[in-house]
């Protein structure tokens, strides 16, 4: 099942409250809204998607645990970018003192915050075009590091700040660079 947006300009326009409403009375469905208000409802992942996504943000979670550096967040996760949109990576980070500096209720919600880190790990149903789209938007709204990880093709697309898309083949380790620092990806539990 692919995603679907829905565009109800024309008929209502949801504020941040109502938005944050329907996600939490609809937790089966997985929503995000575009910059311009329209609504993109996704299914939920299948089994083996969800597995390597679990993996995934682990291996970020552990890392985290150890450093202390920053906020590690899951797929079910929404933010709020300085655009406008609210986007929910597979995986994602926040440096703590970004953290800290929101308030316990921007916490509670979608935080008004763009994450420094992100991925988004292509399913069977993604659209390679949208996934590159929105990594775009992550790093036009702030994001410093951002993965996307292509399993069928086994190709990861690396997106930095002011740098050209690199895209590596088949890559046994991803590094967390200067973003996350120490922290390597064991890629090979995800293919």
């Amino acid at each position: 099942m692919n995603a679907l947006t829905v565009n109800l300009q024309s008929v209502l326009e949801l504020t941040d409250e109502q938005f944050f409403n329907l996600c939490q009375a609809n937790r089966d469905l997985r929503f995000e809204r575009t910059a311009t208000g329209e609504l993109i409802i996704m299914p939920p992942t299948g089994g083996e998607t969800g597995n390597r996504n679990a993996g995934l943000t682990a291996q970020v979670w552990i890392w985290n645990e150890q450093n202390k550096l920053g906020i590690a967040f899951d797929s079910s996760t929404g933010f709020k970018l300085p655009n406008g949109a609210d986007r929910s990576p597979d995986a994602s980070w926040i440096k703590l003192e970004r953290w800290d500096a929101l308030t316990e209720q921007e916490k509670q919600k979608f935080p008004p915050i763009c994450p420094d880190f992100v991925v988004e790990l292509l399913s069977p149903s993604d659209s390679l075009k949208v996934a590159q789209e929105k990594m775009r938007e992550y790093i036009d709204n702030g994001m410093r590091l951002g993965w996307l990880i292509n399993r069928k093709s086994r190709q990861v697309e690396i997106y930095r700040q002011g740098r050209e898309v690199e895209v590596l083949e088949s890559p046994v380790t991803l590094s967390g660079e200067d973003v996350l620092q120490g922290f390597i990806l064991k890629i090979e539990a995800i293919w």
